[in-house]
């Protein structure tokens, strides 16, 4: 399968769950705690710009927004058009507030942002989706430059001492929700492949942070950390 093609794939993919997953996004226990987490630990103030890389629905943009302010920038990138919608329409009473499509590692910042400083980065559940996660990171962390933040929250396998039910159902969800989910057997499972690309996401971000604060969220497979740039 051509990159162009399997690219088309996981936009028909999402597009077509974009309602579960925005339901999902906002109503899954424990979910939008861990997203007002998240944003918090982007410590962001009134006028600051913020862009989320993978942006999905829009869970996050209101949430965001609000530590920002009327005075501040918020921009969301994704790549799915229906996926977007839904993140426009979820927006749409706020005039600074501006949904662009692009992937995670070429997105259009300039055509909604300018000139503008970027204060904070912002990537929930994105880095398993690329091909060089830790590559990722160091692009998002060049653009937000230093003393800025870029935080990164991801679900991986937990490694709590109740781990192993927990992790077996992790698997199946990420399993499901892996574009074609009409495989039965991998020469790579999905959910460890997952795992290396999540380890090393936050590895990155650590090597490249001079302050880091990590924490673990539902049942200890939501990852989040968050760094002040060096």
């Amino acid at each position: 399968m051509s990159a162009s093609t399997s690219s088309e794939s996981a936009q028909a993919f999402y597009g077509r769950w974009a309602r579960l997953y925005d339901l999902i996004a906002r109503r899954t226990p424990g979910i939008p705690h861990l997203r007002k987490r998240a944003a918090t630990a982007c410590r962001l103030e009134t006028g600051d710009t913020v862009v989320e890389m993978g942006c999905g629905t829009g869970a996050n943009l209101p949430s965001l927004r609000e530590r920002v302010g009327p005075e501040g920038t918020v921009i969301g990138i994704d790549f799915t058009r229906p996926v977007l919608e839904r993140a426009r329409e979820s927006t749409s009473e706020y005039d600074n507030v501006h949904v662009a499509r692009g992937d995670a590692t070429q997105s259009p910042f300039d055509a909604v942002a300018g000139d503008a400083d970027i204060d904070a980065l912002l990537a929930t559940f994105v880095v398993g989706m690329l091909d060089d996660p830790a590559g990722a990171v160091d692009d998002w962390c060049d653009l937000v430059g230093p003393d800025g933040h870029v935080v990164l929250a991801n679900a991986a396998r937990s490694d709590a001492w109740y781990a192993p039910p927990i992790n077996a159902v992790f698997r199946a969800i990420v399993v499901l929700s892996t574009p074609p989910t009409t495989k039965l057997l991998y020469e790579d499972e999905p959910h460890l492949r997952l795992d290396r690309k999540i380890d090393a996401a936050h590895r990155r971000l650590r090597e490249r942070s001079a302050a880091i604060a990590d924490e673990t969220h539902v049942f200890g497979v939501v990852r989040v950390t968050g760094g002040r740039l060096e």
